[in-house]
This record gives C-alpha cells, sequence and structure tokens, in this order.
C-alpha cells in the first residue's frame, strides 16, 4: 500500500472528535444537576422539617450526595455503563455490567462516549460526571422520607449499600447498552423509572421499617421554613433545565425540546394542583405551589425528549392531580409516616410519568411516533420496566437496611428524636434564638 493509501484509510478511521459545544452544553448540565442537590434539595427538603432538624436534614442530603460521588468513581459507573461482565457471562449484562471500568480504568481525557446522533461523542469524563450527579440526587431523595429519625451513621452506610444493589442495577437495566429495558425499547429519557420511581419507592419501604417519628399525628409537624422551601423549590426548577435537557447528551432539537417541555410541565402541574386545592375547599397554598411544580417536574422526566409541548401539560396535571390525592388522601388513610412525602411525589409521580410517556409519543399529542406507532406495545414494555423498578427498590431497600443493622442503630434514641437531630447527631443548630 502507498503511502497516500495508507494515509487515506487511517483518515477515514479516525476517531470522531467531541464537539466543544455540546462538551460545553454537557458540563454545564452536570454542574446545574449539581445545583438541585445542594443548595437546591437540602433546602427544598430542610425547609420542611421542624427548626430542630434543619441542619440535619441539609446535612444528610449533602453528605449522601457526596458518598454517591465516590462511589460512582470507584465502582459506581463500571457497573452501570462499562463492559459487560467476563467469561462465563461474556457478552451478557441483561441486569448488571462488570467491573472493567472500576476506579475508571483506562479513561482518559481522550475517551469519548457516543451520544444519540452517528457519529457524534462528548468526553467520557463530562458523561462520567453527568451520570454521577444522578446517582448523588436519586440516593439524596430517598431521605425524604426518613428525615428527623435516622441516624446519620445509618443514612451513610444505608447509601453504600443501596447504590450497589439498587440504583446500579436499575440504571444498567434502563439506560445502557445491552441493559434490559434499554434492549426492550422501554421509554425513560431523563429518569423516570431510574431515579423518580427508584427513589420513591425505596423511601417508601425504608419509612415502613423505621417506623413513624415520635408524636406522629399527634404533635405538630409543620414546615418550619416555606421560604427556605421555595427556594428550593426554585433552584431544583433551574437545575432541572440540566436535569432533562441534558439527557439529550447534546446541544441539538432534543434538547430544546426537553427545555420547553421542562418550563409547561412544571407550569401545568403547579396551576393543577392549586385548582385542586381551590375546588376541594382549601386555600390555595404556597406548600401547594410548590408541592406541584415538583409533581410536574418528575412526571416530565421520562417524557421530557418523547413529547410535545401539549402532551406534557396533559401529562404534568394529571401527575398533580394524583400526586395531591397521594400526600393528603392515601398516606393518612394507611397512616405510614413519608414525612416530607418522597414517595407521594416522586414515587407516584414518576409512575405516572413513566406509563404516559407512552400517551405522549402519540402524533395526535405532537410525540414524535410514527404513524404506526403501536401504543399498547409501547405501554406493555413501560409497565413492565416500572413493575419491575418498584419489585427491585423494594426488595433492595429492604435487604439493605438489614444488612447495617448489626453495625448500627437506624433510628436515633427517643431523647435525640425530641431533643432534635441538629443537637443530638451534629452539635449544632440551625438558628440561633
Amino acid at each position: 500500500m502507498t503511502l497516500t493509501a495508507t494515509l487515506a484509510a487511517a483518515a477515514t478511521t479516525a476517531l470522531p472528535i467531541a464537539d466543544k459545544g455540546d462538551t460545553a452544553w454537557m458540563m454545564t448540565a452536570t454542574v446545574l444537576v449539581l445545583m438541585m442537590i445542594l443548595p437546591g434539595l437540602a433546602l427544598f427538603y430542610g425547609g420542611l422539617t421542624r427548626t430542630k432538624n434543619m441542619l440535619s436534614t441539609m446535612t444528610q442530603v449533602g453528605s449522601a450526595a457526596c458518598l454517591a460521588m465516590l462511589v460512582w468513581v470507584m465502582w459506581g459507573y463500571s457497573l452501570a455503563f462499562g463492559p459487560a461482565l467476563g467469561a462465563p457471562f461474556e457478552g451478557a449484562a441483561p441486569f448488571i455490567a462488570g467491573l472493567g471500568k472500576a476506579f475508571l480504568a483506562g479513561v482518559t481525557p481522550k475517551s469519548t462516549v457516543a451520544t444519540f446522533s452517528d457519529g457524534v461523542v462528548i468526553p467520557e469524563y463530562v458523561f462520567i460526571a453527568f451520570q454521577m450527579t444522578f446517582a448523588a440526587i436519586t440516593l439524596a431523595l430517598v431521605l425524604g422520607s426518613t428525615v428527623e429519625r435516622m441516624k446519620f451513621s445509618a443514612v451513610m452506610l444505608f447509601g453504600l449499600v443501596w447504590l450497589t444493589i439498587v440504583y446500579l442495577p436499575i440504571a444498567h437495566m434502563v439506560w445502557a447498552e445491552g441493559g434490559l429495558f434499554y434492549a426492550m425499547g422501554a421509554l425513560d429519557f431523563a429518569g423516570g423509572t431510574v431515579v423518580h420511581i427508584n427513589a420513591g419507592v425505596s423511601a417508601l419501604v425504608a419509612c415502613l421499617v423505621l417506623g413513624p417519628r415520635l408524636g406522629f399525628r399527634k404533635d405538630v409537624m409543620a414546615p418550619h421554613s416555606l421560604v427556605m422551601t421555595g427556594i428550593g423549590t426554585g433552584l431544583l426548577w433551574v437545575g432541572w433545565f440540566g436535569f432533562n435537557a441534558g439527557s439529550a447528551l447534546e446541544a441539538n432539537g432534543s434538547a430544546a425540546l426537553a427545555m420547553i417541555n421542562t418550563f409547561v410541565a412544571g407550569a401545568a402541574a403547579a396551576i393543577a394542583w392549586l385548582l385542586v386545592e381551590r375546588v376541594g375547599g382549601r386555600k390555595p397554598s404556597a406548600l401547594g405551589f410548590c408541592s406541584g411544580i415538583i409533581a410536574g417536574l418528575v412526571a416530565v422526566t421520562p417524557a421530557a425528549g418523547n413529547a410535545g409541548p401539549f402532551g406534557v401539560i396533559l401529562l404534568g396535571s394529571l401527575a398533580s392531580v394524583a400526586c395531591f390525592f397521594a400526600v393528603t388522601a392515601f398516606k393518612n388513610r394507611l397512616g405510614y409516616d413519608d414525612a416530607l412525602d418522597a414517595f407521594g411525589i416522586h414515587g407516584l409521580g414518576g409512575i405516572v410519568g413513566a406509563l404516559g410517556t407512552a400517551f405522549t409519543m402519540l402524533p395526535a399529542l405532537g410525540g414524535p411516533g410514527a404513524a404506526d406507532y403501536a401504543l399498547w406495545a409501547q405501554l406493555g414494555k413501560q409497565l413492565l420496566a416500572v413493575a419491575t423498578t418498584i419489585v427491585w427498590a423494594s426488595i433492595g431497600t429492604w435487604i439493605a437496611l438489614t444488612v447495617i443493622r448489626p453495625f448500627t442503630r437506624l433510628r436515633v434514641d427517643p431523647d435525640i428524636e425530641r431533643q432534635g437531630l441538629d443537637l443530638g447527631e451534629h452539635g449544632e443548630r440551625a438558628y440561633n434564638y
């Protein structure tokens, strides 16, 4: 082969180079998701607790997120998105990947990962960091059901086990090539199953295992600062654009669609919640406004790039109404103490969103489905992914809590719970008055 032919062959096999615009957008989206956790979720959850547990809640949220980041770079990324298991399971990875990229082995600044467009790539470090923030916020969301009574040491040990046996397999099954539901064609654009159903169901199991807070249904347990919750809501909504639009993995039309859907789903859900309150004889509340926004954002997450704006307006509104009844009637009837409604908002909202994604694909609702789109076949795939996530998260969470019991008590002592976890667990006060 001549030198000219050799150079021509090399040029045709050259690896694609990451576009600087896509890379810059994904780095920005990653930081936006971090903002959802700190300070967004920390303030949102912290404002909903009582004064004596404000710092404890913020510390648990932040520390759990930090733990998830470390787990992610050590073995999490590899098990979720790494190469398949070795022999005798070579090439078969429907439930979990292998440890070929543990501690980010083989990843360099020149490493790239493919996006959803042929020939388009982004730096692998950027993809790792982006997915790392998803793992971090999912663990933090679980804690919304257990605040004001779970020991800090139990939170950290639980997070270590839960991420490994619950989050990583679900993330792999839904988002990784070769994963069970990815291969099946189940749709989850930005985390309806992986993040919200996973976290919400796990939160429900965790609060049932821990039992209710002292004084539950007897003492007043109203939020101590709806102003902080409102600030946290705003930060969550802004960060959600990184969450949803960033899941396109490129700065393109798909990201733009996810962006406008994130606007209108949250807006529709907020108005829907306030309307339901008013029709039910209640006053339209600030807490309802914040809860509605989050319910809509949760529901649009799996559909963000799989729907037209009017489809997600309907989806967000429906999810908002469902979540309203979940946190006001369903929870009270069953009597479980999901302190900050992690299941009622994220679990149920995620279920509505994941199943509703099958409908938002319909061209009649502005979705991207083809004229011969098979609605019921897609709904079956969505239902199977949702059901598997519910079962996996339920059993895995129970196992995680059982495994850590020999090493630490799950709950603080009754005296510390009465005093407040700020002082009892951390030796500090949020407010000096």
